[in-house]
């Protein structure tokens, strides 16, 4: 089953884009966005599921250089 995460700008707080992973990513993991830049994850976050729903929002805070 992959996960599909909502990458976050940590110094914004805005979205940057969705990504899927084959697995959950660790707090550590390094990856590349849809513009080529190379981030490492500052924080990821697992929320609770909506009611009903069986799939929770997973976001992959990261901060960017550019």
């Amino acid at each position: 089953m992959s996960i599909i995460a909502t990458i976050m700008n940590s110094s914004t707080g805005q979205p940057i884009q969705r990504m899927t992973f084959g697995r959950m990513p660790k707090p550590w993991a390094s990856f590349n966005l849809e513009t080529g830049e190379l981030v490492t994850a500052d924080r990821v976050y697992v929320g609770k599921p909506a009611p009903g729903k069986f799939v929770a929002p997973v976001e992959v805070w990261v901060t960017p250089k550019g």
